[in-house]
C-alpha cells in the first residue's frame, strides 16, 4: 500500500478531485499555503494500493496544469526612487510524493 501526497494549485483543486472520485479514489483534501507567493494549495492525502499508484498520479498530472503570472515580487532601486518590476513566475502543475505504508487501519 502506498499514500500519495499531492499538492495542487486551488484552481486545479476541484478537477483533480472530482476525477480522482470518478476512478474510485479515496482522498482527504487540507488547504495549504506554499512557496514564494504565498499561494493557496491544495494538498490531497490518498492512500491507495501499489498497483493503482501510477493510475492515480495520471490523473493527477491530467487535472494540475502549469501557467504563468506576473508578480511584482523583485526589486529595483534606481537612485532615488523605489520600484517594482513586474516578473513572470510558473505556477500549478502538482508536487507528489509516493510513501511506503506500513500500516493501515480504518476504524
Amino acid at each position: 500500500m502506498k499514500l500519495l501526497i499531492a499538492i495542487v494549485n486551488n484552481d486545479d483543486s476541484p478537477a483533480v478531485s472530482n476525477n480522482l472520485a470518478a476512478k474510485g479514489f479515496i482522498a482527504t483534501k487540507l488547504s495549504t499555503t506554499g512557496g514564494f507567493l504565498k499561494a493557496g494549495n491544495t494538498t490531497f492525502l490518498i492512500g491507495t494500493d501499489d498497483a493503482k499508484v501510477d493510475e492515480a498520479i495520471d490523473i493527477i498530472k491530467t487535472y494540475s496544469h502549469k501557467r504563468t503570472e506576473t508578480v511584482g515580487d523583485k526589486t529595483e532601486f534606481d537612485l532615488t526612487l523605489f520600484k517594482s518590476v513586474p516578473v513572470e513566475v510558473t505556477v500549478g502543475g502538482a508536487t507528489i510524493f509516493v510513501l511506503d505504508v506500513e500500516n493501515f487501519v480504518k476504524c
